[in-house]
């Protein structure tokens, strides 16, 4: 019978959603978790599952955010302070975390990012030739042809052949996505773009003609051509998903940014959830990875 974290993560990837799966892989005594325990972590730091007490769950978060940026796993080992050695894992992420209460964790972070997507307007052989070879490339077409927008798409392929080109743009630069590409002619390319009225900033995120310069003829060579430039904006300038824009005075609030912080008394780095403990000191908030460091914190102030 599946668990229901197997279920969660089956969700979300269906949904699209990153997350990290954090696995408990070993603990020594006293913990409160046992290896096999799992949880998920999700973009706004949320944890569903259990994979400790409150700083180790601290640790937890803080990696795995990272694990999200860069897209790749992580052993996290989480150390009491003062123990004895435990068993060493080379190239493991080490936190020597003062707030457990004498165990030890290894906990394996796996992140889960949905594949790129490709938004491609346009009805042309290189529209099919994109959704051929993207496949395997680990890439998700969309069609702008099949009522699909670009909202959340890493890149945009524009390949209307002077059919409504500058309303694809005008629709991907809208909705935030980095790279948009325009299948075109030098010199017919640098005309379209000029009568849109673009800022510096729009046109920095155009690229026309699409693709890198190979000497490409058929359809399928400039397909690849395109996808060349799409995966190294990926993999070598940090192209990422398009972000949301903003809701409008008085719609849905934006997500609210992650922050991070410096526990004042163990110096554990905290990524800031609802529930973090902290206090107001001389009208700024300090953050803490528990309970007792707050408590140390405010000790001392009251000396």
């Amino acid at each position: 019978m599946p668990s229901g974290i197997s279920v969660r993560m089956r969700e979300l990837a269906a949904d699209r959603v990153p997350f990290v799966h954090a696995l408990v892989v070993r603990a020594h005594y006293p913990t409160s978790v046992n290896a096999g325990d799992d949880a998920i972590v999700l973009p706004d730091g949320s944890i569903e599952g259990f994979v400790g007490g409150r700083c180790a769950e601290s640790s937890v978060r803080t990696a795995a955010l990272g694990a999200l940026r860069d897209g790749r796993s992580v052993l996290l080992r989480v150390l009491p302070e003062g123990e004895p050695a435990f068993p060493d894992s080379p190239g493991a992420q080490v936190v020597v975390n003062p707030c457990l209460s004498g165990g030890a964790l290894e906990i394996f972070l796996q992140p889960s990012l949905p594949p790129p997507v490709i938004w491609v307007a346009g009805e042309s052989p290189i529209a099919e030739a994109l959704a051929e070879l993207a496949g395997p490339l680990d890439l998700t077409v969309r069609r702008a042809a099949d009522g699909q927008g670009p909202a959340g798409a890493t890149a945009a392929v524009v390949t209307g052949h002077g059919r409504g080109e500058t309303a694809a743009i005008r629709a991907a630069l809208d909705a935030g996505v980095g790279l948009v590409g325009l299948v075109a002619s030098r010199r017919r390319g640098a005309a379209v773009l000029a009568e849109m009225g673009l800022t510096e900033a729009e046109r920095a995120r155009i690229s026309s003609p699409a693709g890198f310069q190979i000497g490409a003829r058929t359809a399928h060579e400039i397909a690849v051509s395109i996808l060349a430039e799409i995966i190294a904006a990926i993999r070598t300038c940090g192209l990422t998903p398009a972000v949301p824009v903003p809701a409008p005075a008085g719609g849905e609030a934006a997500a609210s940014p992650i922050i991070q912080a410096v526990d004042p008394v163990c110096g554990m780095t905290v990524t800031v959830s609802p529930d973090t403990p902290h206090l107001a000191v001389d009208g700024e908030d300090v953050w803490f990875c528990g309970p007792g460091c707050r408590e140390r914190h405010a000790e001392k102030g009251r000396r």
